[in-house]
């Protein structure tokens, strides 16, 4: 299996009065919450949800999804996954943090919206050797990378071969491991897309050599 890099646009567009108003919301949430738990939050950075909601309606307005299945890993307080669903995407995350998972679909019933959150390691069963090399590969180690626990996927009733969207924002290093499970796990046809830094995103599809 090879990845397509798929060139979207980084420009801004219109953006709804609604989406306006959640990313106000979730920002002052969001900065409550690094300032109320700063330990707790040592593996929680936000992306720049503007960026990211203007690819994601990129992806839309030109059809470039093969389904409306959308799933991100590592959601932290959940933002992209309840942007994906503002734009009909059936969206769920999988987070490791169960406080975060908890601010997340407060969230979602603040806003009334569909979004569902998991908690759990969206590293599929029997990818061990997939964290092993990655952290091989980078000398790293992160506690949010393991492997033991509870099987995120499981909750959900779905695989990571279910969706047509995966988006993930790796940290330094653990962009290698995302692309490996993604190239081994994912649909073909299916979508990454990444949050790499300030403003940047990247899209790329899974295909079949």
């Amino acid at each position: 299996m090879s990845l397509e890099e798929i060139e979207i646009s980084n420009n801004d567009s219109f953006m709804p009065a609604e989406i306006v108003a959640f990313l106000h919301e979730a920002d002052e949430r969001v900065s409550q919450f690094l300032q109320a738990s700063p330990r707790r939050a040592t593996g929680f950075v936000p992306s720049d949800f503007k960026t990211v909601f203007h690819a994601l309606q990129t992806i839309t307005d030109t059809n470039l999804a093969s389904g409306t299945s959308f799933c991100e890993w590592g959601s932290g307080f959940g933002i992209v996954t309840l942007l994906a669903s503002m734009l009909e995407f059936a969206a769920c995350g999988i987070e490791i943090e169960q406080e975060l998972v908890d601010e997340s679909r407060r969230m979602a019933d603040d806003f009334g919206l569909p979004g569902e959150f998991v908690q759990g390691s969206f590293i599929p069963p029997g990818a061990e050797s997939c964290v092993d090399e990655a952290y091989a590969e980078n000398n790293a180690e992160y506690s949010w990378l393991i492997t033991d626990a509870d099987d995120g996927y499981d909750e959900l009733q779905l695989g990571p071969e279910d969706f047509d969207i995966v988006f993930s924002y790796p940290w330094p290093g653990e962009e290698y491991l995302i692309t490996s499970l993604f190239e081994k796990y994912a649909a073909e046809g299916a979508l990454l897309l990444t949050y790499n830094s300030l403003e940047s995103v990247r899209l790329r599809r899974k295909l079949c050599e």
